[in-house]
């Protein structure tokens, strides 16, 4: 019998990874006061939108993994089944893309605009190279306290 107190499994399946990053972020939003709507149903390209006093952004949720001082996070879905796996990027479909990050826990928030079809590096610790140009740092993308 399962109890409540028991320890829950972690699974590292994707499907799973993607709805505890999906729930984290939802808690941080929604403690922030910030109006956020679910869409019905799983099929939208989109998992959630904000109400941004009226206007309405669609927001692709992704997990972020932090790497060699880096946040790197995948702005593509990828379907597969027996027949193969197709990659999509959200150019187009989002306007928004909010980020989980479980290894430090923190949520950011980055215009589609400004994220490559293929993904994107937010810097957190300053480059070995001490190269300054063209860096994302992760802190100009942090949820707003």
């Amino acid at each position: 019998m399962c109890s409540i107190l028991a320890k829950p499994v972690l699974t590292d399946h994707p499907v799973d990874v993607g709805q505890r990053s999906e729930a984290a972020i939802l808690h941080q939003l929604v403690r922030r006061g910030y109006r956020t709507l679910l869409p019905f149903g799983v099929n939208q390209r989109y998992d959630l939108v904000l109400d941004c006093e009226g206007e309405f952004m669609k927001v692709q949720c992704k997990t972020g993994r932090l790497r060699q001082g880096a946040i790197r996070f995948s702005a593509q879905s990828v379907q597969s089944n027996t027949k193969g796996s197709r990659v999509r990027h959200y150019s187009g479909e989002v306007d928004l893309f909010a980020v989980y990050c479980p290894d430090n826990d923190q949520v950011y928030l980055i215009p589609a605009e400004d994220v490559p079809s293929t993904g994107m590096y937010l810097r957190v610790d300053k480059p070995r190279n001490k190269q300054r140009k063209r860096v994302r740092w992760a802190e100009d993308y942090a949820l707003p306290a």
